[in-house]
C-alpha cells in the first residue's frame, strides 16, 4: 500500500489538514497522516497522503475549496 500513497497536501498546522481530510471522508476518499513536525522546535511539515487511485479527486477537492 506504501508504494500506492502519493502526497497531495502540505501544512505547517494540523488544523488545515483535518480539514482536508473531512472534505475527503465526505468523498469517500481515505487518507494518511504523516507528522513531521520536530516537537523540539516546532518545526517541519505534515504532510496528507492518498491512494494514487483517488489522487485526481482529491486534488480536484483540494483546488475547489481552494486550501
Amino acid at each position: 500500500m506504501e508504494e500506492n500513497l502519493r502526497e497531495i497536501f502540505s501544512a505547517n498546522k494540523m488544523y488545515k489538514i483535518s480539514i482536508i481530510q473531512e472534505l475527503l471522508t465526505e468523498n469517500n476518499i481515505e487518507s494518511y497522516v504523516l507528522n513531521q513536525k520536530g516537537s523540539a522546535f516546532l518545526i517541519g511539515d505534515i504532510n496528507l497522503y492518498v491512494d494514487e487511485k483517488d489522487e485526481a479527486k482529491a486534488l480536484a477537492i483540494i483546488k475547489k475549496h481552494e486550501m
